[in-house]
């Protein structure tokens, strides 16, 4: 043992904590392999030792190697000294001197000479090792004794060899779900540029045989067949000219370049006319308003915000076709909910979670449905710069509802995030 400056390094452990029994040491490993997440462990951990093993504060410190300084994984304030800054601060240098030297550290303060309790911190401080790694320090702090004995310090090298283990495991856990999460967002960009070039192919091809049917000088086509194709020419234009838009919109969201210039906006004017439009485009489907609220104006941009209705609208029109569509409207005191709802098939749960994911297309689709995986993703985008919400709800062979939530700010959103 070597005393410096106040400070007690012991190199080398000798004797076996005797503070719990084993099967309360298998307990904390116990707890490291089973609980769901770090903080959940931590916490466990603190409370079964605190019954044998006296401590005020505990403190995770994460290295940021190869940067300097450190972040707080985790701190926790159980005893005397319960503070903010005592749960962040305390620990921080001596966390650094450990990872400097590479070995455990107590520290104890000076002579007691009257002074407040939490001026004399009893530190003890272990590196988180996993192999050759050091990946940040366990710190426990006692404000104004007891001094840490030797078992103390074999029971904290236990804990802090099982933080070193959980840390490691979550870091390799978050690392396999970026991966996870590159090869999906690789799968979809591969699966969107198949079906844009599908989705593009189909309406040129459409538009270059008609055309060139319309124009043979060796046919002659009455007015009613000349009629039929250009409809044809007109509808597939339309659903080229579509997904042009989504296109340009998703590049200017990825980009912050969607320039939203918010007035005040009357939502149920809005959703009637986007009514009208809706039975002019699909005369076989009823879409109907139930407005509860008190008409009073948001801050919006209604173009943008047609654009998210009307997305909606078509949606139901392909996934649920058949299906009347509901859109009613709730107050809060803050918020205005819309839902917009229909009564079809339904969406497998597994896959509301990824709807408004760029790309993403419920797999299975019928040949005759079309998309481009991009519909929902800007919706989101544009409510999200609302300051508003959009969730999904979705039963099988119920239904689906989305919901949207904005604020009653009189203010827009984006002054109101100045």
């Amino acid at each position: 043992m070597e005393t410096e400056g106040g400070a007690r390094r012991m190199e080398k452990m000798t004797k076996t904590p005797t503070c719990s029994d084993p099967e309360q040491l298998f307990g904390i490993s116990r707890v490291v392999i089973q609980a769901p997440d770090w903080k959940t462990a931590f916490d466990r951990i603190a409370q079964q030792v605190r019954g044998c093993f006296i401590f005020d504060n505990i403190a995770v410190y994460l290295s940021n190697q190869p940067d300097p300084g450190l972040d707080v994984l985790y701190a926790r304030a159980v005893g005397r000294g319960r503070t903010a800054a005592a749960e962040l601060s305390w620990g921080e240098a001596i966390a650094n001197r450990v990872l400097e030297e590479h070995q455990y550290i107590l520290q104890e303060p000076p002579p007691d000479n009257g002074e407040d309790r939490l001026q004399r911190p009893y530190l003890l401080a272990f590196p988180l090792r996993v192999g050759e790694k050091f990946l940040g320090a366990l710190v426990f702090i006692r404000f104004g004794g007891p001094a840490f004995v030797q078992e103390d310090v074999a029971l904290a090298e236990f804990i802090a060899n099982q933080v070193a283990l959980l840390v490691e495991r979550q870091k390799l856990q978050q690392e396999y779900r970026m991966l996870q999460d590159r090869h999906q967002q690789a799968l979809l960009q591969e699966d969107f540029v198949s079906t844009i070039t599908h989705e593009i192919r189909n309406p040129l091809g459409f538009i270059k045989g008609y055309t060139t049917t319309l124009l043979r000088s060796d046919t002659s086509w009455d007015a009613e067949t000349q009629r039929e194709f250009l409809e044809i020419i007109d509808r597939e234009t339309d659903h080229l000219q579509e997904l042009i838009e989504n296109l340009l919109d998703s590049a200017r969201l990825q980009a912050g370049l969607l320039d939203l210039k918010f007035q005040p906006v009357r939502l149920d004017a809005l959703i009637n006319d986007i009514i009208l439009r809706a039975h002019l485009h699909y005369p076989e489907i009823k879409v109907r308003l139930e407005d509860h609220s008190q008409g009073q104006p948001i801050q919006a941009n209604p173009r943008r915000l047609a654009q998210v209705f009307e997305n909606l609208i078509s949606n139901a029109v392909k996934y649920a076709p058949g299906s009347d569509i509901l859109i009613r409207v709730d107050e809060e005191p803050e918020t205005v909910w819309i839902r917009v709802q229909d009564s079809g098939p339904g969406i497998e749960p597994e896959y509301t979670a990824f709807l408004f994911n760029r790309f993403f297309r419920v797999p299975n689709q019928p040949p005759n449905v079309r998309g481009s995986g991009l519909g929902l993703y800007i919706c989101k985008q544009i409510i999200t710069a609302h300051a508003g919400s959009i969730a999904v709800e979705s039963e099988l062979n119920q239904g689906t509802t989305f919901k949207i939530g904005l604020p009653r700010a009189t203010d827009s959103p984006s002054a109101a995030q100045k």
